[in-house]
Parts: structure tokens; C-alpha cells; sequence
């Protein structure tokens, strides 16, 4: 998995941008350089992919991404993979939190989906079947969870860096969203919910659930 400070996939908008810095710093003059040399710095800080102290538990679910948690479901029935009740947790990422996506348990990916669809922006309740998204179902033994990386309004590029069949350890890096995005976990319903809506959470450090009966 990406393990350097920052995500290859910004340096090109990193480059691109201290390049136009140094051109208009140049060709004009330092004041007019202030914008393109703020938004080097912005972006840079954006593709930021910090190191962090995992928890390796199989009783814990961790969170997948930083962000704001905007709701906690009613019960339902999943049929794409857990084919059984369960409970999404919805989380979503400011253009400040950390992009990087992580595995919530240790196990293996033993579906994988990509949709196309539309950019609304992410904090929308919609963009879960309209928007561009990316679905990982990870097993692990009899526990099954499903993560769904959301495309957002200015977000236009889910990056993946897991295939089916990759084992993940739990806290591994597994892919990222581009400017602001939403992601969500579906977990068995009879997992406890540690979470609530309005919650700040890390991901890999914020346990978003406990499973039953550990």
C-alpha cells in the first residue's frame, strides 16, 4: 500500500502548481505568485498521507476515513454481499480532512464494484445511488463488511490500490478520494454502533463498532 507523505497521485497538481509559482513569480512579480504558491501549499497538505498507530483487533471495527459522521441508518437487508440485516455509517470528508481510505477490519476483498454516475456534492443523502462510487466487501471468517468510497461535487476520481482477492490488514491504506468525497460502512446489524451522527472520526484509530459477542 502508498506508505510515502504524500500520495503519488498529487504530484502532478503539486508540480504543476510550484511550476506556475515560479513562472509567475518570474514573468511578473512575488504578489502575484501569492495565489498559486497558497494553493501548492493547500494541495500538497491535501494529498497528505500520514503515518498512524493502528489497533489490531478483531473485535473493533475502525473507521475507514476521517471526516464527519452524517448519519447512522435504521436497520436493513444487504444483498449485494453480507446478504443479511445490517447498518450503514455514512462519513463525510471536508476538502481538510486526510482523502486516504482505510481497511475497518483485517481480511480479504472478495467483491469489488465500480459505478459510474453523477458529482453531486457529497453531503447530499442522494449521492449514495447517484453519484460515482467504488465498493469493497472485505471477509474475515464469518464477519463481512462492505466499504463504498463516494465520488463529491469537486471530487471527480476515486484512486484504488486493491484488487479482488488482496488481503488487507486492518488500517491499510486501500485507496483515496480526490477533493472531497464521502464514504460509507456497511456492517452486520448486530454489530454495536459506537458512533453517532455529528461525530468526528480517524480513520484507522476511531472504532466504529464493536463485534457481537467479542
Amino acid at each position: 500500500m502508498i506508505k510515502t507523505p504524500i500520495v503519488r497521485e498529487g504530484y502532478i497538481y503539486i508540480i504543476l502548481l510550484a511550476l506556475i509559482t515560479l513562472i509567475t513569480m518570474w514573468g511578473l512579480n512575488i504578489y502575484w505568485s501569492i495565489v498559486p504558491l497558497v494553493l501548492t501549499i493547500f494541495v500538497t497538505f491535501f494529498f497528505r498521507n500520514p503515518e498512524r498507530n493502528i489497533v489490531d483487533d478483531e473485535s473493533l471495527i475502525l473507521s475507514p476515513a476521517d471526516g464527519k459522521v452524517m448519519g447512522v441508518s435504521e436497520p436493513f437487508y444487504e444483498e449485494e454481499f453480507l446478504n443479511r440485516e445490517a447498518v450503514k455509517v455514512t462519513i463525510f470528508l471536508s476538502i481538510f480532512n486526510v482523502h486516504v481510505n482505510r481497511s475497518p477490519i483485517s481480511g480479504e476483498i472478495k467483491f469489488r464494484e465500480y459505478t459510474c454516475g453523477r458529482f453531486r456534492p457529497a453531503y447530499k443523502a442522494s449521492v449514495t445511488w447517484e453519484n460515482e462510487r467504488h465498493t469493497i466487501g472485505v471477509e474475515n471468517g464469518d464477519l463481512r463488511i462492505i466499504v463504498t468510497q463516494i465520488a463529491g461535487l469537486i471530487a471527480r476520481r476515486i484512486v484504488s490500490w486493491v484488487a479482488l482477492g488482496s488481503c488487507l490488514k486492518q488500517g491499510d491504506r486501500y485507496g483515496m478520494i480526490k477533493f472531497g468525497s464521502c464514504t460509507e460502512i456497511i456492517v452486520p446489524k448486530e454489530v454495536e454502533i459506537l458512533v453517532k451522527k455529528g461525530d468526528k472520526v480517524k480513520g484507522g484509530i476511531t472504532v466504529i463498532g464493536k463485534v457481537a459477542n467479542s
